[in-house]
């Protein structure tokens, strides 16, 4: 399928394993990516696996928990191709903790890039998407945000935040053919996760042990759901939250 063809989607976040796996399918199916990330570097190297499988991106390094570089990336991206179809908000940390425990820099740092980048970021590529008539914006939001997860309660508490804004923005540009949506993943593979449980004690077996489906997620089956929300199969989805959990309750 190439659902993309001409169209330019930036994924944030992109060097990581789930957005990674997002630029990597959205290339695939035809899109220009813009992968960025705070580490130019690996976003540089998923730029390479990309065009070596025949798709086409570039690498921007940003730090979008300062407004400007956001203003700066959604400048950079439409000055390619003079057009943003795609915006996918998938960076975000995991500031573990309860609230006695987190220090006043772990809760500013989680509202700074899990929701203030995307407020930013949003509001640079709007006017590029209402001008050419409509666009597609997917949020990367947390089951835990839907059902907070003991002991992260600065993840929770913005992962919640960013359900809320999806579906704000959501009601708010759908007359101007935006269509925004969430993700909501469960526990997902990724180097973020496999640190986490290294810290605990525990293993991916034991993860895998918790989820009726048998397993953990996979990066790519993130990726999978984002396209399709990004897509114009998704055409009437909007204001949506779709949880992605393998049938899994919280841990």
């Amino acid at each position: 399928m190439k659902r993309f063809e001409k169209k330019v989607a930036i994924v944030t976040g992109a060097g990581g394993g789930i957005g990674s796996a997002i630029a990597r399918r959205l290339a695939s199916e035809g899109a220009l990516v813009v992968v960025t990330d705070l580490n130019e570097d690996a976003a540089g190297e998923v730029v390479k696996g990309i065009e070596a499988e025949g798709g086409a991106a570039t690498a921007i390094g940003a730090d979008i928990s300062k407004k400007d570089a956001c203003f700066d990336l959604a400048r950079k991206a439409f000055a390619l191709n003079e057009r943003i179809d795609v915006l996918v908000n998938n960076a975000g940390i995991n500031r573990r903790g309860n609230l006695l425990s987190l220090s006043d820099e772990d809760w500013d740092i989680s509202f700074t890039v899990n929701l203030d980048s995307m407020f930013h970021l949003c509001r640079a590529v709007l006017p590029h998407m209402i001008a050419r008539g409509g666009g597609a914006i997917v949020n990367t939001a947390s089951q835990w945000g839907l059902y907070p997860a003991p002991n992260h309660i600065a993840y929770n508490t913005t992962k919640a935040a960013v359900a809320a804004f999806t579906q704000n923005l959501a009601r708010d540009y759908a007359p101007d053919k935006i269509r925004v949506n969430a993700v909501c993943p469960g526990e997902i593979h990724t180097p973020m996760l496999e640190a986490g449980v290294t810290r605990s004690g525990r293993t991916i077996a034991d993860l895998d042990k918790l989820v009726p489906f048998g397993r953990i997620g996979k990066p790519d089956e993130v990726a999978a759901l984002v396209a399709f929300l990004a897509s114009d199969e998704a055409a009437f989805m909007c204001g949506s939250l779709v949880e992605i959990t393998g049938a899994q309750a919280v841990a």
